[in-house]
């Protein structure tokens, strides 16, 4: 790797240590889906996220409810605080498209009609509201 790979990468990487985060990859619901669910719970307090998604009936809150529960873990585990003592927000959550499966389904008259079976990735960060950074 070339020296300005190698400078950016570490850049990048010491720029994530200040980030706290949890990532849910190709997770087989659709992205458009899960956008739905990640709007409940963008910009709110973590506690009320969390009611909001344990009592949802969508599909993909169970997912994104471990997934938050996962980004809360991450920010004790890196600052040593408790998340009771502090109050924690999602600040950022965003869903991109992942891979997709290509199947076939049978269709009338020798033809077939294309199913596309589509996956995405979540990013969920959590932080303080009076962030020293």
């Amino acid at each position: 790797m070339g020296a300005r790979k190698h400078n950016t990468a570490e850049a990048r990487k010491e720029a994530q240590k200040t980030l706290y985060f949890a990532k849910l990859m190709n997770c087989p619901t659709s992205p458009r889906k899960m956008r739905l669910v990640a709007d409940m719970i963008r910009g709110k307090e973590v506690n009320l996220a969390l009611g909001a998604l344990k009592f949802s009936t969508k599909e993909a809150s169970r997912k994104l409810y471990t997934l938050l529960k996962s980004a809360i873990s991450n920010w004790e585990q890196k600052t040593g605080k408790k998340a009771d003592e502090e109050t924690l927000y999602v600040t950022n959550i965003y869903v991109d498209g992942g891979g997709s499966l290509k199947r076939l389904r049978t269709a009338p008259q020798g033809r077939g009609y294309r199913i596309r079976k589509r996956s995405n990735h979540v990013t969920v960060f959590v932080d303080t509201k009076n962030s020293e950074n």
